[in-house]
């Protein structure tokens, strides 16, 4: 079955003009969820909004957005006010720049989104080669889901990926996190050590073996309940010994070397076996 678009509208760069269509690109809906259910009678629980001062239930109709002015000190809205606020939708995906790709702090990145041609595919097929060859990405902006929102749009197989971006004030500033960090000098022995743990550490980016331990065991969990059979308990993890660093280093690099040896020794012999 063709996945349902999540907006549909057209791609603008100047006087080009191509339809085209979002879907998701990523969505947690696989995941395993759980109910709130009532421990007595196993059936599900509703959520009900109540008053916080007399505590009784609150109707849908009377139910209306408000903004805390003051400490317990609100101002209400009714729809109608708040939708004035919501921009006018033109459902185009208008493109205001093009940017180099390694100019992308991806810290910005917010959801991505499939974007492809929704009926001519020739200039939305033009639009996305060059954008290839010049390596560049598009800055583009469009009101999504009731929101202004601000989208960097990119070549991506034989398509194109439009991610939403968070806006600057969204965004924290590293200063906050890294601003007090000490300054650290080490010598070349360290340094070597590192390296040499990275470099045999190195490999390629394969999501495909990103393992969620935590869904599998979750659904591992559902089944045995479902059958009756007995709860496993996870495995306790050690804590980790906290050891000299520059003796860490050393003692990972001759590990990482052996396991090398030992791969190796594995490929030799599978190399003999199959030439006799």
């Amino acid at each position: 079955m063709a996945p349902r678009a999540n907006w549909k509208g057209q791609l603008k760069v100047d006087q080009l003009l191509c339809p085209v269509a979002l879907y998701t690109a990523a969505s947690t809906s696989e995941r395993v969820s759980f109910h709130l259910l009532n421990r007595k009678t196993g059936n599900r629980l509703s959520r009900e909004f109540v008053d916080s001062d007399t505590g009784k239930p609150v109707a849908r109709e009377d139910q209306v957005k408000g903004y805390e002015v003051s400490s317990g000190n609100y101002i209400s809205f009714d729809p109608e006010e708040v939708a004035s606020a919501i921009p006018e939708n033109d459902k185009t995906l208008n493109v205001t720049r093009f940017v180099k790709c390694n100019e992308i702090d991806d810290v910005y990145f917010d959801r991505p989104y499939y974007l492809a041609p929704d009926g001519d595919a020739e200039s939305f097929a033009l639009l996305r080669q060059g954008m290839e060859a010049e390596k560049v990405v598009a800055i583009a902006e469009a009101v999504l889901f009731r929101r202004a929102r601000k989208l960097l749009i990119r070549a991506h197989d034989g398509g194109l990926i439009a991610t939403t971006l968070n806006f600057d004030y969204e965004v924290r500033s590293a200063a906050e996190v890294f601003g007090e960090l000490p300054a650290f000098q080490f010598d070349k022995e360290m340094l070597a050590l590192a390296r040499h743990i990275i470099e045999t550490k190195m490999g390629t980016f394969d999501p495909a073996g990103f393992d969620d331990r935590y869904d599998a065991a979750l659904a591992e969990l559902i089944k045995a309940k479902i059958e009756g059979k007995p709860l496993k308990k996870p495995a306790a993890h050690r804590t980790a010994e906290v050891i000299d660093l520059k003796e860490a280093l050393r003692k990972s690099a001759k590990l990482d070397a052996s396991r090398g040896k030992s791969a190796e020794t594995g490929r030799r012999s599978a190399k003999s076996r199959k030439a006799g």
